[in-house]
């Protein structure tokens, strides 16, 4: 068998679920659901599902209190972001210590790049490194670009190895819908069916000129790339730096007087200005989030005069950004992010 390189997508299945029943064993097999508090009466929104969970329907992003009624047997737990992130670093010094480079996408994924002559029985090898390691399984989907190895894992999932490169990209993916695309959400999804690319195939077959006139002449032809698989062939070891830092709260209790909102925001913008500081990257541009009631969001930027981690500067900013939000509705959830200067 040749040697050649590869990329291997690994994705650890249902990471914070994972976490959760890997320190409560007695959860195990049981639909368990975190975010939140832990209390589904809160407003607050899940943040994982175990796939017992996910079994009545349950997703990332949903109000508790909809879980809930979906499975009132749940096991409802709050979020650890410590925790999740110690379990996280410890995965990725695993990975680490393999013969591969590791490219940290998050928490709970990362690329490796790594030249091999049997890419699934390397797959197989960090399957069982991290399940050595640290008790949780993962996917991995393998891929002779970051595109296809990413959506292979889908195939994978759960606990599985799949391969996706060009030799069977059509086969697999021609009639599926174009948000099965890493890179197209399901708003631009609607878009394109509108303009007649509804499947992958149908994206992969357009015309580059019509598709620049219709999307933008950047947007257009990057959708007909992604259909056709392309992707990035090199997997580098630059440690994963975060875009920005937020934080948000969602209040038991609609917002509507003027002066209790600015001090919520002002509380928000205060306490991402200590993030920031602790980062030690300044600031470049700040953005608000606004959840009106019942259930619409908007969210609006600045970009600041000039990069800056002073606290006073990032929450004059929030305020003047608050500032642009039209009406006087309810307010349930307040958000403020810094995001630094791009490198």
């Amino acid at each position: 068998m040749s040697t050649q390189d590869w990329i291997l997508h690994v994705d650890l299945d249902q990471f914070i679920a994972a976490v959760e029943i890997a320190r409560h064993p007695e959860l195990r097999g049981r639909p368990v659901v975190v975010g939140g508090s832990g209390d589904p009466t809160e407003r607050a929104v899940v943040a994982t599902a175990s796939y017992e969970a996910r079994e009545f329907g349950i997703q990332s992003g949903m109000p508790l209190r909809f879980a809930a009624r979906r499975c009132p047997d749940a096991v409802f737990l709050p979020s650890d972001p410590p925790a999740y992130e110690k379990v996280s670093e410890q995965v990725m010094a695993t990975l680490r210590e393999l013969p591969v480079v590791v490219q940290v996408m998050g928490w709970d994924e990362a690329f490796l790049g790594a030249r091999t002559g049997d890419p699934e029985a390397l797959a197989a090898q960090v399957q069982r490194a991290v399940s050595a390691e640290t008790g949780l399984s993962c996917s991995v989907g393998i891929g002779d670009n970051t595109l296809r190895a990413k959506l292979a894992t889908g195939f994978a999932k759960p606990a599985g190895i799949y391969r996706l490169t060009a030799e069977n990209w059509m086969p697999v993916m021609a009639d599926r819908p174009t948000d099965a695309l890493w890179g197209i959400g399901r708003k631009t999804a609607k878009k394109l069916a509108e303009a007649g690319y509804a499947t992958v195939a149908e994206l992969a077959a357009a015309g580059r000129d019509g598709l620049a006139a219709r999307f933008g002449p950047t947007m257009g032809p990057w959708y007909r790339m992604l259909a056709h698989g392309y992707g990035e062939t090199e997997v580098t070891s630059t440690p994963y730096v975060p875009r920005g830092r937020g934080r948000s709260t969602t209040f038991q209790e609609n917002l509507t007087d003027p002066a209790e909102i600015a001090e919520q925001l002002g509380v928000l913008a205060r306490r991402v200005a200590e993030d920031v500081a602790e980062e030690g990257r300044p600031a470049a541009r700040v953005q608000v989030t606004v959840r009106f009631a019942p259930f619409f969001t908007q969210t609006r930027s600045l970009t600041l005069p000039a990069p800056t981690s002073d606290a006073a500067e990032i929450e004059r900013a929030a305020r003047t950004v608050l500032e642009r939000f039209e009406g006087n509705r309810p307010i349930r959830l307040l958000g403020v992010r810094a995001e630094f200067p791009r490198a």
